[in-house]
């Protein structure tokens, strides 16, 4: 007993999640309690810094100031391996502070046990349920057989202030349960699900309920796998979902409609609608395939799911093989067309094709090219389309990329080549072919690699050319770099990039404009850390009728940056006997 409640707790996990006040959330870290347990106690550590900016430009300085100066000091707090980060920031009169926000989950398990506690996600059907919850919840999962339940909060209540200008979109707390069960592995398997979600009406106040409605749901889902023959199999997805769109509308008296209410409540808001898909796959040496159709009615969601695209249906295959062991290619092909129950206006059908090819005919030379196409088209619903404004476009793109690299004792070489060509057209003969795109691109690298001097040379050459109507706009880009570490310990490293573009807009615009980019750090006793930015550009008008000197714009940047990182307390963990202690 006392074994196996101690593999329990050692399996315990905890997720800490952090997000200062200023910022998204992020994960910081998933660690085991013997993992916990192994680390130190207590580790503050902080770094202060600064920046500070010089910024010229010839055509004044309206929309930045030629004087930047920011300090700032970050402190981490680290608890038996959980960090939790603070900050500071000061810059040009102006402060700020970020926190952490601190959020548990954990998940304890044993054997084939798992719970959840706290902000918890569970693998559930895509047609029903996506976001994760606050709550707690239960799998087990064995060789064969299945099973979950949970209960929890899917969002909060949203309750800004209706007279602030910037007040929140408001929104109900939403909560809900479900279960799962399945059995089976492998290609042969059936699982079922089943969620209950509903909006807690005094969770919004009076004055935002009446703009918004609380909603609730059921539903149910059905997810299978059967292999017919070791090289055939099926798969399926089927959901069914009964949505009240307003939770306080008047019942449905109905003895059809009694007859469920003790799994959902019919009411005269409310709407039961489909989803779901069906897929036959077939796998034989070096060829695969896969043939697939999915369908989801109008109006079809759940309260589970962020958003759901609906009203369509689609059909599609995949093509995959291998030949000669070099050559790999790959097709697709679906189609895709709404109004499912042909009460819209119009039904809108699109087509995507694509076949691709990639080979290394030597271990040095290796190729890419693909081909992608796109088809939409509109014709008739409850109305007829008008010819002269029916959507009918077509859109091809080209693509290939030959590479080829040579490594030597002394040097080592790299050079890629890339060509790729998209058009985009309007095929509706009453067109008058103002948003029809051709564009042409081509490109080369070369890279070199002196090895003696652990040091590589970068240069690159773009050209593209697109023509629409009546217009053409081409650039072409050079680009040259270089970089390097230099002592034994790699402590300066330094960058350095040269750049020209020139940008022509037929009969309107032509702009010339020369770059340069050198970056260099330092790193002393492995906490200071001194860096310098700078950079220069010159960007000239080059029409011929015009006077350059008046329209060329000098930018130019320098940054000194310096950064240390210090410990402030630091609570070792006590070494057991036997073992080195720990520094």
């Amino acid at each position: 007993m006392g074994k196996s409640l101690l593999r329990a707790l050692t399996s315990l996990t905890v997720l800490m999640t952090l997000a200062p006040t200023n910022i998204g959330a992020q994960t910081i870290g998933l660690n085991t309690i013997s993992t916990i347990a192994k680390s130190d106690p207590l580790i503050i550590t902080g770094a202060i810094g600064t920046q500070n900016t010089y910024y010229f430009s010839s055509v004044g300085s309206g929309y930045r100031s030629p004087w930047s100066n920011t300090f700032y000091a970050n402190l981490n707090v680290q608890i038996y391996g959980i960090s939790m980060p603070f900050a500071f920031y000061y810059g040009n009169n102006n402060t700020s502070w970020s926190f952490p926000h601190i959020s548990f989950h954990i998940d304890p398990t044993y054997k084939n046990w798992r719970a959840h506690f706290g902000r918890s996600n569970m693998a559930f059907s895509s047609y029903i349920m996506s976001m994760s919850f606050n709550g707690f919840g239960l799998e087990y999962n064995s060789e064969k057989w299945r099973f979950g339940a949970f209960y929890g909060e899917f969002r909060n209540a949203v309750n800004d202030d209706p007279t602030d200008p910037a007040a929140r979109s408001p929104q109900y707390s939403r909560r809900g349960w479900g279960i799962k069960a399945g059995y089976g592995s492998g290609r042969n398997y059936i699982d079922v699900f089943f969620l209950r979600a509903f909006d807690r009406v005094g969770s919004l106040d009076e004055y935002w309920q009446q703009q918004l409605r609380p909603q609730e749901n059921t539903a149910v889902a059905v997810k299978a796998g059967l292999g017919i023959t070791k090289w055939l199999s099926l798969r399926g997805n089927l959901a069914f979902s009964a949505i009240t769109l307003d939770a306080e509308s008047p019942k449905i008296e109905n003895p059809a409609a009694d007859r469920w209410s003790t799994v959902f409540e019919a009411k005269y808001s409310s709407l039961m609608r489909i989803a779901g898909d069906i897929s036959m796959n077939i796998s034989l040496p070096n060829f695969n395939t896969s043939v697939f159709y999915r369908m989801v009615q109008p109006d079809y969601s759940t309260l589970g799911i962020y958003y759901t695209s609906n009203n369509y249906h689609a059909l599609g295959i995949n093509l995959s093989t291998n030949l000669f062991k070099k050559v790999a290619l790959s097709a697709s092909f679906s189609g895709q067309s709404d109004n499912i129950t042909n009460s819209m206006l119009y039904t809108t059908s699109g087509y995507v094709y694509s076949a691709n090819a990639s080979s290394a005919i030597t271990p040095n030379l290796h190729v890419t090219a693909g081909y992608s196409g796109y088809r939409q088209l509109q014709s008739d619903g409850t109305a007829h389309v008008d010819e002269q404004t029916r959507v009918n476009r077509i859109m091809h793109s080209l693509h290939l990329t030959p590479s080829y690299s040579i490594d030597g004792d002394m040097l080592g070489h790299a050079i890629s080549l890339s060509a790729s060509y998209t058009e985009n057209r309007d095929l509706n003969k009453y067109s008058t072919k103002q948003n029809d795109v051709r564009t042409l691109a081509a490109g080369v690298s070369y890279n070199v690699d002196v090895k003696p001097w652990e040091m590589s040379f970068n240069s690159s050459f773009s050209h593209q050319q697109s023509d629409g109507y009546q217009t053409r706009y081409t650039s072409d880009v050079l680009s040259l770099s270089t970089g390097r570490s230099f002592f034994k310990e790699k402590q300066l490293n330094t960058t350095a990039t040269v750049s020209m573009c020139y940008n022509d807009i037929r009969n309107q615009q032509r702009m010339l404009s020369v770059g340069g980019y050198f970056t260099a750090s330092y790193t002393l006793k492995k906490v200071h850390v001194f860096s310098c930015n700078a950079s220069f550009n010159r960007y000239t008008d080059s029409n011929i009728s015009d006077d350059r000197s008046s329209r060329g714009t000098t930018e130019v940047s320098i940054s000194l940056n310096y950064n240390y990182t210090f410990p402030l307390l630091s609570i070792k963990r006590k070494s057991k006997k036997g073992n080195n202690p720990q520094p």
